[in-house]
C-alpha cells in the first residue's frame, strides 16, 4: 500500500507572477521540504493555458493571463522543479481546475502500488485547484483517505483559504 503526495500548481505565476501572493511565497520552502522528504510517490500538476486563454470560459471570469505553456509563469518554482526532476515524478498538465487524468492514472496504478493508503494534497490555490482536486479524488476514491496539508497550501486570500479548508472538511477530506 502506498501513501501518495500530490503537489498542486506550485507555478511561478501563482507564487510571484501575475496571480502571486505573499501567502503563496511563504509556503514554497514548506512544500519543497514536504515533497522532498515524502516516503511515497509524489505527483505534480501544472495549470496549463494557451495564448487563447482570454477567449476561454475561465478567461472570461478570471481575466488575468497566467500559466501559458512554455512561459516562465507556467514553470514550477525552481525548488519544486528540481524535486520533480530528481524524483522523476509524473506530472499532469491540466486545462481545468481538477485533473481527471490524475485520478484515472492513480486508478490504473492501484494494483501496481498494492493499493493506496492515502492521498495527500498540498499547493496552490487552496480555494480553486486544491479543493477541486481533493473533491475529484474523493469522488473517484471514496474509501481512500484524502488529506490536505493546510500548512503547505495558500489561497487567493487568507479568508478564501480558510473557507476552502472548512468546505473540504465538510466533505470528509482530512485537514492536517
Amino acid at each position: 500500500m502506498q501513501n501518495i503526495l500530490v503537489v498542486i500548481d506550485m507555478q511561478n505565476d501563482f507564487i510571484s507572477g501575475s496571480l502571486g501572493t505573499k501567502e503563496a511565497e511563504a509556503i514554497v520552502e514548506r512544500v519543497a521540504q514536504r515533497a522532498g522528504s515524502f516516503p511515497g510517490p509524489v505527483f505534480f500538476t501544472r495549470d496549463t493555458h494557451t495564448e487563447h486563454y482570454p477567449d476561454t470560459a475561465e478567461g472570461q471570469k478570471l481575466p488575468v493571463v497566467h500559466c501559458v505553456r512554455g512561459t516562465w509563469g507556467w514553470e514550477l518554482h525552481p525548488a519544486l522543479e528540481e524535486l520533480r526532476v530528481r524524483k522523476n515524478a509524473v506530472t499532469f498538465d491540466k486545462i481545468t481546475f481538477g485533473s481527471k487524468e490524475l485520478a484515472l492514472y492513480l486508478g490504473e496504478k492501484m494494483k501496481e502500488f498494492g493499493g493506496i493508503s492515502s492521498i495527500t494534497l498540498c499547493g496552490l490555490c487552496t480555494d480553486i485547484c486544491v479543493i477541486s482536486n481533493a473533491l475529484l479524488l474523493k469522488a473517484f476514491f471514496p474509501e481512500i483517505p484524502i488529506l490536505v496539508d493546510s500548512a503547505c497550501c495558500a489561497g487567493v486570500t487568507p479568508e478564501s483559504h480558510s473557507n476552502a479548508l472548512k468546505a473540504m472538511e465538510m466533505c470528509q477530506i482530512d485537514i492536517v
